[in-house]
């Protein structure tokens, strides 16, 4: 049985879309590492609470499959405050979160990454 179970899995993991522009933070990539972890011996991994296993794949192919969008469909595809979908998932890009959180950097802190070579936290040692 945990033969089939494995193999469920595996067929959901290789259905699950990576998102690229989430480099590290994508869940079909968290979701692969899980599993690997989990059945680390392949179709011989002994599960020792079948039903969770069961309630936890279930709980993914609904993720998957849009089963509450598609249950509960939206009037409009945007948010209270307008932004799309395709502009959130540009601005949760990798890249772009970066590129903010550098941003946020005071000048003096910026100057200082700059001119030294080591980090600022090494000159207090």
């Amino acid at each position: 049985m945990a033969a089939t179970r494995y193999r469920r899995v595996l067929k959901l993991c290789e259905e699950w879309p990576v998102e690229e522009t989430k480099r590290q933070r994508d869940l079909g990539g968290f979701l692969r590492q899980r599993v690997a972890q989990a059945f680390r011996e392949g179709e011989n991994t002994q599960i020792a609470d079948p039903e969770t296993c069961d309630r936890m794949y279930e709980s993914l192919v609904r993720i998957h499959t849009n089963y509450y969008k598609n249950k509960y469909p939206r009037l409009k595809d945007t948010t209270f405050t307008g932004v799309t979908v395709e502009d959130c998932k540009m601005i949760l890009a990798t890249d772009i979160l970066k590129q903010m959180e550098d941003m946020k950097k005071g000048t003096w802190k910026k100057l200082r990454e700059k001119f030294y070579a080591k980090k600022p936290d090494e000159d207090s040692k």
